[in-house]
């Protein structure tokens, strides 16, 4: 008699825990709400919320926070994703709430600490109790000390001291009037686990993660494109380069890197063999001071 070994596949394990953290989360709040910029690890969410419930429609709207700083390939992507699915897109719009006075643009140029408080009106706004975000444990050392279910106070704050045991895969999503839970269902995945979904589930993303020739500028050991947001300073010089984006974010902060993973097959080969995480190798906030990520997500940031 032949006896078959049914194994799932480490791809399998991650799509199925994800899967069932989506399942958890409408089952458990009333108001969930699912963050997507049209960066990787957002679309492959979305993927994964496609197939949690289908054939129904995702039962929760999708948001963007809009820096107004974004790739142009980036916003493009979003859009016409969100057409495919037919799924309701909140923007919360950073240039709109600079101009209503609610934050006041940073001498630097950099709009991302100033996403926070445009974060927490919309989700006061829309009444938002949970919010699923694509953060995951390997990117940065405070993005390590979160649970799944990431518990925040009625102010939309994070305190890594006060939050819930998930032993057993049991996650606690009772709160109070106010508070809300952010939610990672790609917690436990790597830079290099997103990318093998993306080959496996043949799903597109944004054209500039593969590699492409750019007029670029070297600031602090970085290769920034020279775009409206971002210009060279005195004594930077600008040349164009072949290369991808391994995250994307403001195009005022995320730089590039020299790369000809013009395929996602030579993608996954160059980020096997890198030793840096892509938030450490390509952005700008990050190294403002070792603190500066856990410093964002106290403020309510993601």
């Amino acid at each position: 008699m032949t006896i078959h070994e049914y194994q799932l596949s480490q791809l399998d394990l991650l799509e199925a825990e994800a899967v069932h953290v989506f399942r958890e989360v409408a089952a458990e709040l009333e108001r969930p709400v699912l963050l997507f910029s049209g960066g990787k690890d957002s679309i492959v969410m979305l993927r994964l919320a496609e197939k949690a419930f289908w054939p129904a429609p995702m039962p929760f709207p999708v948001m963007h926070v809009d820096t107004g700083h974004n790739f142009p390939e980036v916003l493009e992507f979003r859009d016409r994703r969100v057409a495919e699915l037919g799924v309701n897109l909140v923007v919360a719009s950073v240039p709109d709430a600079i101009e209503r006075g609610l934050v006041a643009e940073e001498p630097n140029g950099s709009r991302n600490r100033i996403q926070t408080p445009v974060l927490l009106e919309a989700v006061e706004k829309h009444r938002f109790t949970a919010l699923f975000g694509g953060a995951r444990r390997d990117e940065e050392k405070a993005r390590a000390k979160e649970r799944v279910f990431s518990f925040r106070d009625d102010f939309g704050q994070w305190d890594p001291k006060n939050q819930r045991p998930e032993l057993w895969n049991l996650y606690n999503g009772r709160i109070h009037l106010g508070e809300s839970i952010r939610v990672f269902p790609l917690s436990n995945w790597t830079e290099l686990d997103v990318w093998h979904y993306i080959q496996r589930e043949q799903i597109a993303v944004p054209s500039i993660y593969y590699a492409h020739e750019r007029e670029v500028f070297e600031r602090d050991g970085m290769l920034f494109a020279n775009n409206e947001f971002c210009r060279p300073r005195e004594g930077e010089t600008t040349f164009t380069a072949t290369v991808r984006y391994r995250t994307v974010g403001d195009a005022s902060l995320t730089a590039a890197v020299r790369s000809d993973a013009d395929t996602v097959e030579k993608v996954i080969d160059e980020i096997a063999a890198t030793r840096l995480t892509e938030r450490g190798a390509t952005r700008g906030d990050d190294r403002v001071s070792e603190a500066a990520m856990e410093d964002r997500k106290k403020e309510g940031y993601f």
